[in-house]
Formats: C-alpha cells, structure tokens, sequence
C-alpha cells in the first residue's frame, strides 16, 4: 500500500483509518475464548495511495460455513481439552467461528496491501512472507482482486500442545474471485470465474500469557 500525500490532514485520516482497522481486527482475536466476537467482515473503503486501486470485496450476507470439530476421543479432541484445561474460557466451535471472520478479514487486508492489518493477525514469520509478496505486487504494479463468495467448510484438521503453546491446523473451503491482473488491467493469474479453494491454516498462542490472540502461523493450500 502507498504512502499518503503530503498534506497532514491526509496523514491524520490514514492514521485514523490504521487505528480503526487495528482496533476492528483485535476485536476478533483478542478474545480469552480463541476467535469469539462475531463482527461483518472489513469492507474497504477508498484508500490514499499512490501505488495501484486494490480491488477487495466480501460478502457480508454470505451463508455461514458448515463447521466440524473433532471426536473427543480422537487425538486432536484430547490435544483441545488440555487446551481448556489451560484456559478454560477456550471453546473449539467458538474457535471456529472466529477463525471463519479472520480468515475473511486476513484475505482482504493481504489483497488490499495493509500492513497495519495483517500485522495485528499473522506471527512474525508469517507476516514477513505476506509483506514481501505485497511488497513484490507494488513493485510489479499489479493488483489483487479477491472476492469471498461464501464459506462452505470450517473443520479443525489437527490440534497440539507444546508446553503450554496451542496450535489448531484448520481446514478452510471457500468459493472465491480471486486473481492478479497488471497495471493494464489484463488478467496475470487466477481466474474470475468463482472457484472452490482449501486452505490449512494454522493458529498458534501461547496460553500462559495474558494475551488471547491466536494468530496464523502458516497458511498452505489443502
């Protein structure tokens, strides 16, 4: 995403705009039960920038996603109860749910370039390979067009504990717009027609700090 012009009343706007968005996205994970405030997916709205327009958009009436979560007696059931045994605020289907709203929200901020965004949702390991891809559509100047059509699954693949570190691998089907097109507008890849993606997306806290938010440690397709 593009500097702001030089005027400070443009600077104060995008520092407001930051603030929000931050603020918004904390709302989501900052939550002692994993992902609980269900809140409408971001909506992005025009941004100061001299770089390419992005092109984000969501549903934000799209039917919720059918969410599965694992036998209890299954490994990964076990791994999620000594979860809460840590925390007992910690809820898989609430997990869920949570993880369906961040998935949307980190997929717009990554297509619509906000580092201040994605910094609040991703480990910093993560947040370094999502910079340099954006940083690499810039300079191409390209844009990203995402479109979330609707969630169709939401399951948890693998749960485990390390220490007291969790970590819950989920498994995300979406039907999506999603593709990057050159400073002409022409079409570079994806497509536009809507197609089924699945995503393994990995979370991660630590549940002896004070800090609730679960943030994404790896994101690989399924």
């Amino acid at each position: 995403m593009g500097a702001s012009g030089g005027f400070p009343i443009d600077l104060v706007l995008f520092g407001m705009i930051a603030a929000f968005l931050v603020l918004r996205l904390r709302s989501i994970l900052g939550k002692r039960t994993g992902f609980e405030r269900q809140a409408p997916p971001v909506q992005p709205g025009p941004r100061p920038a001299t770089g390419p327009v992005i092109d984000v958009k969501a549903e934000a009436a799209a039917p919720a996603a059918d969410q599965t979560v694992p036998d209890a007696a299954s490994p990964t059931g076990q791994a999620l109860a000594q979860m809460r045994a840590l925390d007992r605020g910690f809820d898989p289907a609430r997990f869920l749910a949570g993880a369906d709203q961040a998935f949307r929200m980190i997929v717009a901020a990554f297509a619509a370039g906000d580092r201040v965004g994605l910094r609040a949702l991703l480990a910093d390991d993560t947040y370094r390979a999502f910079e340099q891809a954006i940083s690499a559509r810039e300079k191409a100047g390209e844009t990203q067009v995402s479109e979330i059509k609707s969630m169709q699954k939401l399951a948890i693949e693998q749960a485990e504990l390390k220490g007291r570190v969790g970590a819950v691998t989920v498994r995300i089907v979406s039907d999506q717009v999603s593709y990057i097109k050159d400073q002409d507008g022409r079409p570079l890849s994806g497509t536009d027609a809507v197609t089924e993606i699945t995503d393994l997306w990995t979370f991660e806290r630590d549940l002896s700090q004070q800090d609730p938010t679960w943030r994404l440690v790896a994101a690989r397709s399924g």
